[in-house]
C-alpha cells in the first residue's frame, strides 16, 4: 500500500509487484470429552467454571454467554434464550437452545447465590471477559492452544459424532445457513461418506450382490 500510495505521489515510477503471501491455515482445535472434563474440573473460579459449563453445552460464542441474563434462563421450559433483545444490529450464533441434565444443575446453584441479573458475574458485578480466567484453567489442565470459541466448535463435534443431524447442529450453533455447518463438521459424522465407500467395494461379496457388474 505504501509504494502504490508514493506511485501516485510521484515519488516512483512504479511500485513493484509483492506477492501476498498464503493465509495460514486455520488450525482445526478441538477437545475430547475427557479434556472438556479435565478444563471444567481446573477451572478454580465459579464464573470461569459456570461458562465453560454454558460454552460446551450450550455451544454459545462468548459474547453471547457473557450477555447472558437470568429471565432469558426459563428453568420450568427447560431452555436458555441466547438471543440479546437489547442489540439492535443481528448477531451470529445466538440460539434458544435446550438446558440439558449438566448444566441446570449448574444454573440452578449459580441462581442461589445470584447478585446480578448477568449469569456470569463475579464479586457482585458482571464479567466482560474470561479470557484470563479461561486462560489459566486451561493451563492447569494441561491443555494448549484452547480459547473460549474451542468449547463452541468441540460442542459441534461432539454433537455431530453422537449422530445429531447437521440440520439440528445448524440450529442449535444459530448458523443462518447448514452450508457453513456441513462444510466444516460433516467429515466428523461417523457416517460421513460411508455409502460412497461401500459403492467402490470390489472384492467377491462386492461383486456378488452387484450380479456381478456395476452400472455404466
Amino acid at each position: 500500500m505504501v509504494l502504490v500510495w508514493a506511485q501516485k505521489q510521484g515519488l516512483i515510477d512504479r511500485a513493484p509487484y509483492i506477492e501476498k503471501p498464503a493465509k495460514p491455515k486455520p488450525v482445526d482445535k478441538f477437545l475430547t470429552r475427557a479434556e472438556v472434563r479435565a478444563l471444567m474440573d481446573a477451572a478454580t473460579l465459579p464464573h470461569v467454571r459456570l461458562f465453560i459449563e454454558l460454552a460446551i453445552t450450550t455451544g454459545g460464542r462468548s459474547g453471547a454467554l457473557l450477555d447472558l441474563t437470568w429471565d432469558r434462563v426459563d428453568f420450568e421450559r427447560g431452555q436458555i434464550d441466547l438471543r440479546n433483545p437489547f442489540l439492535k444490529s443481528p448477531h451470529k450464533g445466538r440460539a434458544v437452545v435446550p438446558m440439558n441434565r449438566t448444566l441446570r444443575g449448574a444454573l440452578l446453584v449459580a441462581k442461589e447465590g445470584a447478585l446480578t441479573p448477568f449469569v456470569i458475574e463475579w464479586a457482585g458485578q458482571r464479567v466482560r471477559s474470561v479470557k484470563r480466567g479461561f486462560a489459566a484453567s486451561a493451563k492447569r489442565a494441561g491443555l494448549d492452544h484452547v480459547s473460549p470459541h474451542t468449547l463452541r466448535r468441540s460442542a459441534a463435534r461432539h454433537m455431530v459424532e453422537a449422530g445429531v443431524s447437521i440440520s439440528e447442529v445448524a440450529q442449535y450453533l444459530g448458523h443462518t445457513s447448514e452450508k457453513v455447518t456441513f462444510s466444516t463438521y460433516a467429515k466428523f459424522s461417523l457416517d460421513y461418506l460411508k455409502r460412497a465407500a461401500a459403492a467402490l467395494e470390489y472384492d467377491d461379496l462386492a461383486m456378488a450382490k452387484r450380479g456381478g457388474h456395476g452400472r455404466d
